[in-house]
This record gives C-alpha cells, sequence and structure tokens, in this order.
C-alpha cells in the first residue's frame, strides 16, 4: 500500500509537498462542509481537512476505520502547540476507506479512563495508545543498544534451550509433559544458568542472549510468570570485569534511550552495610533518611522496652525526616504503626517530634534530657522534624523502618524522579535457612562461588558465610543478579552438600554440569539483566504491565485469550495424563 511520509514526522517545512498517507482515524470532527479527522499512526497523529469536495466521501467514517489519505501539506491557521504537527494539517484530495471498524470497547486515548481488566482483555486494541507503543518502541532500543553494544565488546549471542531439564533448586518450575515418553518432563527454563555455563566450558568465553524465562511463582506488580533478560557470562573474569562491563552497557542505554549520561563508575556497599542502613538489599538512593543503629546511646537506658531489647540481642533503630512532623497527627502515626505490624511483624512504633527545639511524643517521657539530646543529635533533628524508633530483632526493624522510609519519602515528595541511583550490592550471604525445607538453601543458587576468605564456612557458620553475589539496584529496584560461579569441581561438590544433597541426589540433578567440570573449566561470572525493570524505570512506570506487550494479570491470567486453558481428554491421553481436578473457568 503506498505511503510516503508518517503521519507524526510532518513539520512546517514539509508545507506544499504532495504527501500520501495511512492510519487509524483517531477522532472526526464535523463542521457542515468541512470535516476534519486526526489520522493515527504508529508515528503520530496528523490532522486532516476534508473541504466540500471530499466531505461526503468520510461521512460514514467513525473512530478507529483505516483510511489512505492523499494531499497537500498546508500551514494551519491557528496551530496546535499541544500537537508535535500542530503546526501544519494535509488538505485531502483523494481519500480511500481501507476497513471499517465497530465502536471500540475501550478508550483508545493517552490518558484513558478504561479499568486496567478491560483493556487487558482488548490488549491489541490497548495497544494503540502511544504511552503503550512508546514503551515497546523503548524495550525495541534497550535490546537494539544491548545488543551493538555487547556485540563490540566481543560477545556472542547464542540460543539456548526452553524445554530443558528440571532442576528444582529455587523457584517451581513450569513443567511441560513429554508426548513420546510418557510420564517424563521437560522444564521451562527459570534462566539459561547451566547452560550458559556450560557454554563457558566450552570456550565460547563471552556469551550473551536476550532470553525468555519462566518461573512459576506468586506475582508482584513488577513480576510476571515469563520475563526477558539480557543473560550475560563471561570468562577469565574478576567482580570488577563484570561490573565495567555492566556499567558500559548502562551507559550506552540510558544516552541512546533518554540522551542522559550517567556517573563514570557505579556505588558499591556489601549487603549487610546496606541492610544496616536501609533495611532492604535494593534501597532507593535517591533521597537519604538512612537508618541509625541507637543500640550504643540507650544500652544502659532505664528505658526498659529499649533495655531489654539490646540486653537480649535486639536492635533500637530510628529514622528521622525533616520538615515534615506537621503532617502526621497521632492517628496517622497510629496508621503507620498498623502499616508495620500487618507487614513486617514490628511490635510498636515510637516517635518524637522535634518542636521549638523541644521535643515531645511517645517516648519522650521515659527517656532522660542527656538521652533525647543525645538522640536529636545523632538523628540532626530540629524543628518540624519527626523520628520513629523500632526496637526488635534485627531483621524486623531494620525491615520495618526500611519500608517506612520508602513509604514517607513517597507521601511526601521526597523523590527527585529526574534521578537515576544506581548501586552494586555486593558481598550476599551464600546460604538462607528455609523453615519450610529445615535446612539451608543457597540464597542465590547453588553455582555462586563463595568468598574465597569464608570457605572454612561452608558447613560450621553458615549464617556468617559470604558468597560472591551481587545485584545491580536502581531507584529502588533490582535490575539484575549476578555472581562470580564456582569453576572447581571439588568445591562444587561441598556446596552441594552444604545444602543438604548427597553427591547422589546432586549427580541425579545436575549430573550432565557435574561431568562437565572434569574436562576444564575456566573462572567465569555473569548477570542477568531484567529487561521489564529496567525498561519499567526508564518509561517511568510502577506497573511492570505496561512494558510487556501481552501481560498476565497478577493472579497470572491472560484475560485476552483466556489463559491458562483447559483442553481434551484426547490431548492428555497421549501425554500418559490423567486428572481428576475440574477446572475452574476463568473469569
Amino acid at each position: 500500500m503506498k505511503r510516503t511520509d508518517h503521519n507524526g514526522t510532518l513539520r512546517a517545512a514539509d508545507a506544499g509537498r504532495e504527501v500520501t498517507l495511512v492510519g487509524w482515524c483517531q477522532k472526526r470532527r464535523n463542521l457542515g462542509s468541512i470535516v476534519f479527522i486526526d489520522l493515527r499512526d504508529r508515528s503520530g497523529i496528523v490532522q486532516v481537512v476534508f473541504d466540500e469536495t471530499m466531505a461526503e466521501k468520510v461521512k460514514d467514517v467513525r473512530s478507529e476505520y483505516i483510511l489512505q489519505v492523499s494531499g497537500v501539506v498546508q500551514l494551519r491557521k491557528d496551530a496546535n502547540p499541544k500537537m508535535d504537527t500542530g503546526e501544519i494539517e494535509v488538505l485531502a484530495k483523494e481519500v480511500r476507506i481501507v476497513n471499517s471498524a465497530e465502536t471500540a470497547p475501550i478508550t483508545i486515548a493517552d490518558n484513558t479512563d478504561t479499568s486496567e481488566d478491560v483493556r487487558l482483555k482488548y490488549r491489541y486494541l490497548d495497544l494503540r495508545r502511544k504511552p503503550l507503543q512508546d514503551n515497546m518502541i523503548l524495550r525495541h532500543k534497550i535490546c537494539m543498544t544491548a545488543r551493538k553494544v555487547l556485540d563490540e565488546k566481543g560477545f556472542i549471542e547464542v540460543e539456548t534451550p526452553i524445554l530443558a531439564r528440571s532442576t528444582p533448586e529455587g523457584a517451581r518450575d513450569y513443567l511441560v509433559p513429554s508426548r513420546i515418553y510418557n510420564g517424563r518432563f521437560w522444564a521451562l527454563p527459570q534462566s539459561p544458568q547451566i547452560y550458559k555455563q556450560l557454554l563457558m566450558i566450552a570456550g565460547m568465553e563471552r556469551y550473551f542472549q536476550i532470553a525468555r524465562c519462566f518461573r512459576d511463582e506468586d506475582l508482584r506488580a513488577d513480576r510476571q510468570p515469563e520475563f526477558t533478560q539480557i543473560d550475560i557470562e563471561m570468562s577469565f573474569v574478576e567482580e570488577d570485569d563484570v561490573f565495567e562491563v555492566v556499567e558500559d552497557l548502562m551507559r550506552a542505554i540510558f544516552k541512546e534511550t533518554k540522551n542522559i549520561e550517567l556517573d563514570e563508575k557505579f556505588v558499591r556497599m556489601p549487603w549487610e552495610e546496606c541492610m544496616k542502613k536501609y533495611g532492604t538489599d535494593k534501597p532507593d538512593l535517591r533521597f537519604g533518611n538512612e537508618i541509625h543503629n541507637l543500640n550504643e546511646l540507650f544500652k544502659d537506658t532505664s528505658f526498659q522496652v529499649f533495655r531489654s531489647v539490646i540486653d537480649n540481642g535486639g536492635e533500637v533503630d530510628a529514622i528521622a525526616f525533616d520538615g515534615i512532623a506537621d503532617r502526621y497527627s497521632r492517628k496517622s502515626i497510629d496508621k503507620l504503626q498498623d502499616f508495620l505490624k500487618a507487614g513486617f511483624k514490628a511490635k510498636a512504633l515510637a516517635w518524637l517530634k522535634m518542636e521549638n527545639g523541644t521535643l515531645s511524643g511517645s517516648i519522650a517521657k521515659p527517656l532522660s534530657e542527656e538521652e533525647k539530646a543525645k538522640v536529636a543529635e545523632e538523628l540532626g533533628m530540629k524543628d518540624n522534624s519527626i523520628a520513629f524508633f523500632i526496637a526488635d530483632s534485627a531483621k524486623i526493624a531494620r525491615s520495618a523502618l526500611g519500608a517506612l522510609r520508602v513509604k514517607l519519602a513517597h507521601e511526601n515528595d521526597l523523590i527527585d524522579r529526574s534521578l537515576y541511583k544506581f548501586l552494586w550490592v555486593t558481598d550476599f550471604p551464600m546460604f538462607e535457612y528455609s523453615e519450610e525445607e529445615n535446612r539451608w538453601v543457597a540464597a542465590h543458587h547453588p553455582f555462586t562461588a563463595p568468598k574465597e576468605e569464608d570457605r572454612d564456612k561452608l558447613f560450621n557458620d553458615q549464617e556468617h558465610c559470604s558468597s560472591r553475589a551481587y545485584d545491580l539496584v536502581l531507584n529502588g529496584y533490582e535490575l539484575l543478579s549476578g555472581s562470580i560461579r564456582i569453576h572447581d569441581q571439588e568445591l562444587q561438590e561441598q556446596v552441594f552438600e552444604a545444602i543438604g544433597l548427597t553427591m547422589e541426589q546432586a549427580r541425579e540433578k545436575f549430573g550432565f554440569f557435574l561431568e562437565a567440570f572434569r574436562y576444564g573449566t575456566p573462572p567465569h561470572g555473569g548477570v542477568g539483566i531484567g529487561l521489564e525493570r529496567l525498561t519499567m524505570v526508564l518509561a517511568d512506570t510502577e506497573n511492570i504491565r505496561d512494558v510487556v506487550a501481552f501481560p498476565t494479570t497478577n493472579s497470572s491470567l491472560d484475560l485476552m485469550s483466556e489463559a491458562p486453558n483447559t483442553v481434551d481428554d484426547s490431548q492428555l491421553a497421549v501425554l500418559g495424563i490423567k486428572t481428576d481436578i475440574k477446572a475452574p473457568k476463568a473469569e
């Protein structure tokens, strides 16, 4: 179909040109003898004028009709500064109705009031909206920039299998039954982890892949059951080598997509320090208000609530905010306490306000004047400051205050959304204890190397054994996880043993992988960059569905195709499967 230009690209310099355009009717305005139609394609919208000689030909055109229009670009008498093409319009000379359209069940506009569930059901219409198309284009640019940068750095793009062996040491696998081998199952990959390490053993040295991954886990606003990661693995590297490649890649992506120059070097912080300061391993560094540990200040206090917590190995932690004390009444503070009790098991939230140089609040009376003065000094409090305190186990106190820190920053508009603050979080714990399985499990995955100085803790001090795992955090989102991998067969066997796997069990799950270790495995490491989360941050949205073409709901349903769906018994029979469960109808 003939088209000379894209609608959104026309400008005043094109005045006088004859053009042929195609697109959808965004809006039609009938002024009697003259009809105006806003014609939309992916590039944008342009106004087309149908004078008295042409108006009859478009009298039946409605929103979302597809038209082919030929005409002359002319300057508008009254420019529209809200449109990129607002200085010009196209005077139609010929028009063809390419296709008609029924009334759309959603409002196709930049700002739509249609509910998200309805928009997901008609996602192919929702994707006609410019904000979502811009997000898809942004995602495309990120991928193309990644390919260009990594190619220039000597990386080879390799596709790894989608149908793979189930290796259940992490999230739940999506299983695929085999027709040929009834009773046996494939698994969709949670990541290409084992395959990319095998590529290092194979001598590829530098690999990348824009990889589709699948995890059968509970969903959140920033998580989908299938997702994409920019997967990278490198041989003969230490952490600094991996960090350098990733930082160069991020600089190129931000320059290409947002024309933003990032810092030359990203901040680094050990996991333990990060948890103490922010109560989370993915802190938002666009604002301060760090957590302060006050155990030393209150170690001899006569305030028994604080004293007993400290004596029993807990912590008294606090955060302070300047200039907002007058916004928080006792009632609103009670709501904050309810939030922390419900979500973080914090027993109580204490507080102090500074007004006219004097501290008042829920713990003003039991604290001595000297203690209050030291608190004000430690937290940098001044008039209209408010401080919040939690006395509890270190885990609860830190995580609760970390969540409160973010909540108050959002409530009080303390975050500069134009900033992009990267942080490498390093030295993650090697293990975490699973109450469900009653054993220590790999905190990252069992192929992550321990820190060399902590190898002796693999069996006798697993709680304090640190790994060579790292995350890159941006504005409160974990963008990537990675690690330096184990390349020594003996050490890999020791890590399996440390998480309770016998060598027989390890060989049953990872036998082919352990076999490969016998033939010369280079030191290697890598990362998996979450494409959706990176796109979310660059698109300035907090909803991951905004950057996925065909997403699912939080309950893992595709409202458009009504997947997952039931299948015929005959389909199950060839797979050797029979089910007695009556599947509920998707709502």
